[in-house]
């Protein structure tokens, strides 16, 4: 009887696809999504992070520190942007365009060396850290990896391209108390020369050392929020869970179909535009009270900065709605079953969330990736969102992602009309 009892029970499991795609179709979905995720890492070593690079010293200790930096291969060090349509060389980046290229999420990092860095000198004497040279980085909070790599990176390229750096205060601090003899500088002179010479010979302190000099992080985009971080949690959690509310109550045509309500309705005057259309308007109207309740709930409890964005929130979250909404409609009017839109949805759903950037932010992901998760329309929603709040960008930057949210919405409409025509009466 146990054996009747186990056989019987994959007979009914194999005859039943939702519950086979839901068994082995999703976690296999699940385990190429993430496994292209970090195998994309693995291949190229490590997460390779953006930094622009503004020279505002331009010594040789400032070229070489950078020359340094642009041979580590976790970073994308960029001095100057890309070359336009005409080819033409763009002028190295200054302080104004680093910043502003890290507030439109162009980079995470701007690595700003100050004039004056190459004329410091680093003391190991008490009371000598007031002098020491500085660096200043330009950062945006969202991705909180890269500042503490890059300055990891940092610390790297101080103890083995600029060894003279470490020497010559070590020399100064030393002569303070030794009051070396003019021969002995002398000589200490020639060796700082030979270092300078061949930086990467000289060896530094240990890698888990303090920094020998002072890095001042900037937040340009995280300072003034009281709590920076859940802008990007609502959008993404947001926008995951309208797919499935979406998916969820555009199951009601399936139901309809099945009690016979459907046939009743196109008896009438409607046509199977007109429901589909009134069904979208539903779905939508639902996705944006959806959206703004979690954003009024985030508003209240956490800090989120909604009053200040009502505008840019409304216009990014109309074109989410109506796109989630369409997307439930082109399920509902492709499954047969209850039971098959589920395991459409759990598919469907979870997997452009981790692709879009719901589950895992986009720019922790392999650039190949980033690129593809562009394809996906909920990836336009997050950055809609982001680019209101976290961003602070003004309306009309929006445009993008309203244009292609909303040809989203038009090509799912039109799919799942097409896919409904097997429910019109004849």
């Amino acid at each position: 009887m146990i054996l009747s009892v186990l056989r019987t029970s994959w007979t009914l499991l194999l005859r039943d696809r939702a519950a086979l795609a839901l068994s082995f179709v999703v976690p296999i979905v699940f385990f190429t999504i993430f496994a292209w995720i970090f195998g994309g890492q693995r291949d190229s070593g490590t997460h390779r992070v953006r930094l622009l690079a503004v020279d505002e010293d331009s010594s040789p200790r400032s070229r070489r520190l950078l020359e340094v930096l642009a041979a580590e291969t976790a970073l994308d060090l960029r001095l100057r942007p890309a070359p336009g349509e005409s080819g033409a060389v763009p002028a190295p980046f200054d302080r104004a365009h680093a910043e502003q290229a890290v507030r439109d999420g162009e980079a995470p990092l701007a690595l700003v060396v100050p004039a004056g860095f190459g004329a410091a000198r680093l003391s190991f004497a008490p009371g000598g850290d007031a002098e020491r040279p500085r660096l200043i980085l330009l950062a945006d909070s969202s991705d909180p990896i890269a500042p503490q790599l890059v300055t990891g990176l940092l610390q790297k390229a101080l103890f083995s391209g600029l060894g003279d750096l470490f020497l010559e205060g070590g020399i100064d601090s030393l002569d303070g108390v030794a009051f070396f003899t003019p021969e002995q500088r002398t000589r200490l002179a020639g060796l700082l020369e030979q270092v300078r010479a061949e930086p990467r010979a000289a060896a530094g302190p240990a890698a888990g050392g303090a920094l020998p000099i002072a890095v001042e992080v900037v937040d340009l985009l995280g300072a003034g929020k009281e709590n920076p971080l859940v802008a990007f949690y609502a959008a993404g959690l947001g926008v995951m869970f309208l797919l499935f509310t979406a998916t969820g109550a555009g199951g009601a045509l399936i139901e309809e179909r099945e009690s016979g309500t459907l046939d009743r309705l196109l008896s009438t005057r409607i046509s199977m535009g007109e429901l589909l259309a009134g069904k979208l308007l539903y779905l939508t109207s639902l996705g944006v009270v959806q959206l703004t309740v979690m954003f009024i709930w985030g508003w209240a409890w956490f800090g989120l900065e909604l009053p200040s964005h009502l505008a840019g929130f409304v216009l990014i979250s109309v074109p989410t709605a109506f796109a989630c909404s369409a997307f439930g409609l082109v399920l509902a009017a492709t499954a047969r079953t209850r039971k098959q839109l589920v395991a459409l949805a759990n598919l469907l759903v979870l997997s452009i969330s981790a692709l879009g950037g719901s589950m895992f932010p986009r720019f922790l992901m392999p650039e190949a990736l980033q690129r593809a998760s562009l394809v996906v329309f909920n990836s336009w929603a997050l950055e809609g969102f982001l680019k209101v709040f976290w961003r602070e960008e003004p309306l009309v930057a929006l445009w993008p992602e309203i244009l292609v949210l909303a040809l989203w919405s038009v090509a799912l409409f039109a799919l799942a009309r097409r896919l409904a025509r097997k429910w019109e009466m004849v």
